[in-house]
């Protein structure tokens, strides 16, 4: 995302800090504030039935529709009968109707039988107050295609319409349509209509936002004449991420929320990217139209575990959320939602930030030591988050390293290491991007190993003071994803990370030398691998102070304080104010001038 940075620059000076409003759609109105809601993916994955959306429903009316969030959506493959976990069966059997139109699956939904669809289900939802969601790809089905099913409403068949050279690279149900054909534009709009008359008022389209080439732009476009046909007020949501932020001014004008990242889970790593991506994204945030930074991972998620976030890293998260606007779709399972997760999601101050803020903007990033804020409707306050996003390393000066590969680029690349460690207190491997952006950068220090007068030491036999990973997590003879690490065909011992990352071990006493392997896992990524021997220079700091200078927030004269998330008044302060945070944690506050 760093080469978006200038270009940003240039975007919030043509702008301004939101969106020009003379470009107000009639659909941004379907959405004037982020949405709020709930999704079905980060818990049940592919599996959820209609049983469990009820029982979702009803538990969303009791603790979450009373704060505002009404969006409850059924996320993928519910025309799979026999879906599982988050894979997909490529020979898998889809439930669609003679049009070849995708209808639920009645092993999962049994209500939709005799041609019914969502209907009953969305009147079940409607019931509870809320508002009933679905998820689609984008697309015809395969199936349909190979079976040749008619277009409803024209002469055509799929195979005219179909693009068998556009499809998704993770799911296997769909084709591209031709959107530029008045066949293909018919398609769209027969299942676009269909999903209105079974009361859907939220669609999540998938695999159209990313790389955002010319036949999505065209199903983007065609999606956007689907919904406004039908006469509907449905919000339109487009995933995957990231959205390329050079398809922002026609991603604003054509849905009411887009993805800025691939799927998001509860890895620091992830949350820590999300500050740069909504940073970016400022030019293209107003009413109706706002980047979405996915979905909240809190609470108890995929398929029954608690979130792996600290409470720290779960204020950081809703902080940013909530002052970057992003819509708020809970991931977790509503039916066991904790009192800590409750009072986060429904802070009533948390969400006038979210919901009727202006003007958000970065203020400073030093060092991740960051500053947001924004404006207060119709006032002089101002809102202001800050954020300790440091880890323990993030002060190493890696410039210095003992050792830096050259560039490391291709699926099963790899470097040999060996580098001196007598006297050495700590020990730090890193991983840099290795210039072509940090998407896919995939590696695995395989068979680290001290060796010295005390024999043979496994590194991962040791406990580490700390790693991160750019993307999923530090892992010991894993993946960064959590899969077994296999490194030229075979099981392999060692970390598995993404880039960035920074791991950082103390050095027992009695070893001279360190070597390893560092391996590139994926065939676009592209890394330097470097190691860093500590002689007791390194310090860990565990909080720092973050503070706001009120004249950068165009605050002229002393401001009153109040911390939104404990509701409490913290004070008078002139001229700044600042605050003692943790490492990976945030507080979110109201600024107000007092005479």
């Amino acid at each position: 995302m760093r080469k978006y940075i200038f270009f940003a620059g240039l975007l919030l000076c043509f702008f301004g800090m939101e969106a020009q409003p003379g470009i107000e759609k009639p659909y941004h109105k379907y959405a004037p504030a982020p949405p709020l809601g709930w999704n079905s993916w980060d818990i049940f994955g592919t599996t959820v039935t209609e049983r469990q959306i009820k029982e979702q429903a009803d538990a969303m009316a009791i603790h979450l529709l009373p704060s505002g969030y009404q969006y409850l959506t059924v996320d993928i493959q519910w025309y799979e009968p026999e879906s599982k976990s988050h894979a997909y069966n490529p020979r898998a059997v889809l439930t669609m109707d003679e049009y070849g139109r995708l209808t639920p699956g009645l092993k999962k939904f049994p209500s939709a039988a005799e041609g019914k669809g969502f209907k009953p289900l969305a009147d079940y939802v409607h019931s509870k107050g809320l508002k009933f969601g679905i998820h689609i790809m984008r697309g015809i089905p395969r199936q349909a295609v190979e079976k040749n099913t008619p277009v409803f409403g024209t002469n055509a068949k799929a195979q005219d319409i179909a693009l068998k050279n556009s499809t998704c690279a993770w799911n296997p149900d769909m084709y591209g349509v031709d959107a530029t054909k008045p066949e293909g534009q018919a398609y769209y709009n027969s299942i676009i209509q269909m999903y209105a008359d079974w009361g859907v008022d939220y669609i999540k389209v998938d695999d159209i936002s990313r790389p955002y080439d010319d036949v999505q732009k065209a199903e983007i476009e065609a999606i956007r004449k689907a919904i406004d046909k039908t006469g509907r007020p449905i919000v339109l949501s487009l995933s995957p991420g990231a959205t390329p932020v050079k398809a922002g001014e026609h991603v604003m004008n054509h849905a009411n929320m887009w993805r800025i990242t691939d799927d998001f889970w509860d890895s620091w790593g992830l949350l820590h990217a999300m500050f740069e991506r909504l940073d970016v994204w400022t030019p293209f945030r107003g009413p109706g139209h706002f980047p979405d930074a996915d979905m909240l991972p809190i609470g108890i998620i995929d398929f029954n575990r608690p979130t792996k976030f600290t409470r720290e890293e779960q204020y950081t998260l809703m902080s940013l959320w909530a002052i970057g606007r992003s819509p708020l779709i809970f991931g977790g399972d509503m039916t066991k939602l904790d009192d800590f997760t409750k009072q986060m999601l429904t802070n009533p101050d948390m969400l006038k930030v979210n919901q009727e803020s202006t003007n958000n903007r970065q203020v400073y990033n030093d060092k991740n030591l960051i500053v947001w804020t924004a404006d207060v409707p119709d006032s002089e306050d101002k809102y202001v988050a800050l954020f300790n996003a440091q880890s323990k390393g993030d002060n190493i000066d890696l410039s210095n390293a003992d050792y830096a590969s050259p560039v490391i680029a291709g699926n099963g690349s790899s470097q040999e290491i060996s580098i001196a460690v007598k006297g050495g207190k700590k020990l730090v491997l890193f991983v840099n991007d290795g210039g072509n952006g940090f998407d896919w950068d995939h590696v695995a220090w395989v068979d680290p190993v001290l060796h010295g007068p005390n024999g043979e030491l496994k590194l991962t036999t040791l406990k580490w003071i700390s790693a991160t990973s750019g993307w999923g997590n530090a892992t010991v003879d894993k993946t960064c994803e959590g899969r077994p690490l296999i490194v030229d065909g075979k099981p392999a011992t060692g970390i598995g990370a993404h880039a960035k990352s920074v791991i950082i071990y103390e050095l027992p006493e009695g070893y001279e030398t360190f070597t390893t392997k560092g391996v590139v896992l994926k065939e676009t990524g592209s890394v330097v691998f470097g190691v860093l021997v500590d002689k007791g220079k390194i310090e860990f700091r565990d909080e720092s102070d973050v503070k706001v200078d009120f004249k950068t927030i165009g605050m002229k004269r002393k401001a009153r304080v109040v911390d939104l998330w404990s509701h409490t008044e913290l004070g008078v302060f002139k001229k700044r104010f600042s605050r003692a945070l943790k490492q990976h944690s945030a507080g979110l506050y109201r600024i107000s001038p007092v005479k």
